[in-house]
């Protein structure tokens, strides 16, 4: 076997050993540049935080796998090439993807089709970011059906899911997949608008204010495809609803995408009419996730690569494992950390990061160190003292890591006030949090151990 072939069998064993994420992020785009002296592996990456993961965190995993396949032992090595671009396909595999292309579609051409539109409104759509696309929309195993379903309507726009109603948490990506459909369907030659609830409303004033309400309702029932955003900030507008309630009939009488997002589910809608949440039932409602800890690795190593901002997996891996709250968030630490290496013009060290990460954690108020302590403790089935004391046995050791890092995330209290409620060094605080966070990477484990304990000190907080 040549090593090409050995290394297209370990590329497969891989794929197969490895959760999904962990695979699309580190080994996806891998591949064997050359092979020198024999039997050392000279693996192309694209990424230089992905080169720094397979050297030093998932480097035993893989060479096992290429020695299995290959017959003898190994040597890899990691290095940054530059692949040939790839014209992107429609991702035919996706379960609704195929779903909807097993529908028939009716071509219909209504009196309404036919009509000649006005080029001009008089009212400017909202512009699209070019940021927010599908490309670039990292869904993870934890999204990976919204992402589906919102590139399905956007290929077939009315003839599945209509409406399509997503809805989640701030900062989570909702935004992100209206502006992603609507630029799908603009490529495609579609009038699509996308309008926050906002605006749309400030719309509807103007409109009553200058006479113009027929230019107005043209604008948003004469479109392919109409993407509201924030639905829940028209709750209690009576004018508002009543006259999206009428756009929305209009659309859908005559097959047009409708696209909404929320904050909540249509049924937690307060102070909406009965009939609108009705109508917002009709269709498909999904809601979006937080992003999981793989996936915020992912993001900010596609954000480090598009900024050429020289980023250590040690350092990727401390944002990641400490913002979790949503990608918003995690932008704004990422901000940061770029602003900090172009002034700079160097590599980030970890005292760097964590210092920006102490401008953006969000410690729960009443968490005390003691109370970290505590229940760390009692979840590990030790005493305070043991932790707290010289004993360098594993499991205290371990359950003192976590302790520290579960201060630092939960408290405000500083890395010496740690230190000192462990008679250690703010160094030694430092290195348990980094520990912690690496070991994260590899051992969901330990990741649900400390979620469970996490949750303990909340409850307790409350």
């Amino acid at each position: 076997m040549n090593a090409q072939e050995a290394w297209l069998g370990a590329y497969q064993q891989l794929e197969l050993q490895l959760d999904r994420a962990t695979f699309d992020t580190w080994l996806r785009h891998a591949e064997l540049l050359r092979i020198e002296d024999g039997n050392v592996f000279v693996i192309g990456v694209i990424q230089t935080y992905a080169r720094d993961m397979l050297q030093h965190r998932l480097y035993k995993v893989v060479e096992r796998a290429v020695h299995e396949v290959f017959g003898r032992p190994v040597t890899l090595r990691f290095e940054l090439y530059k692949p040939e671009p790839v014209p992107e396909v429609p991702n035919t595999d996706a379960p609704l993807f195929r779903l909807l292309q097993q529908q028939p579609i009716q071509e219909t051409h209504t009196l309404r089709d036919r009509i000649v539109r006005p080029s001009q409104t008089g009212l400017p759509d909202t512009e699209l970011s070019p940021r927010l696309t599908f490309a670039r929309f990292l869904p993870g195993s934890e999204n990976s059906m919204v992402y589906a379903a919102a590139m399905a309507v956007a290929e077939r726009p009315g003839s599945g899911y209509n409406p399509f109603f997503v809805h989640g948490g701030v900062g989570i990506g909702k935004t992100h997949l209206l502006q992603s459909i609507a630029q799908a369907c603009k490529a495609r030659g579609l009038h699509a608008v996308y309008v926050p609830s906002e605006a749309f409303t400030n719309d509807l004033v103007d409109s009553i204010r200058n006479k113009s309400t027929a230019v107005f309702r043209d604008r948003y029932r004469s479109v392919d495809v109409l993407l509201l955003d924030d639905i829940q900030f028209i709750a209690g507008k009576e004018n508002t609803q009543e006259e999206i309630f009428h756009t929305f009939d209009a659309l859908h009488r005559f097959n047009k995408q409708i696209v909404i997002a929320s904050d909540r589910h249509p049924r937690d809608l307060q102070h909406f009419e009965d009939r609108l949440r009705s109508r917002f039932q009709g269709g498909l409602v999904m809601e979006v996730q937080p992003p999981s800890y793989e996936t915020r690795l992912a993001i900010l190593g596609m954000w480090a690569n598009d900024r050429n901002v020289e980023l250590t997996g040690h350092a990727i891996e401390m944002i990641a494992g400490r913002t979790k709250m949503n990608v918003r968030e995690l932008e704004g630490v990422f901000n940061q950390v770029a602003v900090t290496h172009q002034l700079s013009r160097s590599h980030i060290s970890m005292d760097v990061t964590a210092h920006i990460l102490d401008g953006y954690r969000r410690p729960r108020e009443n968490v005390t160190l003691s109370r970290v302590l505590e229940v760390t403790a009692r979840q590990f089935g030790l005493r305070i003292n043991d932790m707290t004391g010289k004993s360098r046995a594993g499991r205290i050791n371990t359950a003192r890591q976590v302790a520290m890092y579960l201060a630092r995330d939960l408290t405000s209290a500083s890395l010496h006030q740690i230190g000192d409620a462990f008679d250690r060094t703010h160094s030694t605080v430092l290195h348990s949090c980094h520990k912690v966070i690496e070991d994260m990477t590899t051992d969901p484990m330990l990741r649900t151990a400390i979620d469970q304990i996490r949750a303990a000190i909340v409850k307790v907080d409350a």
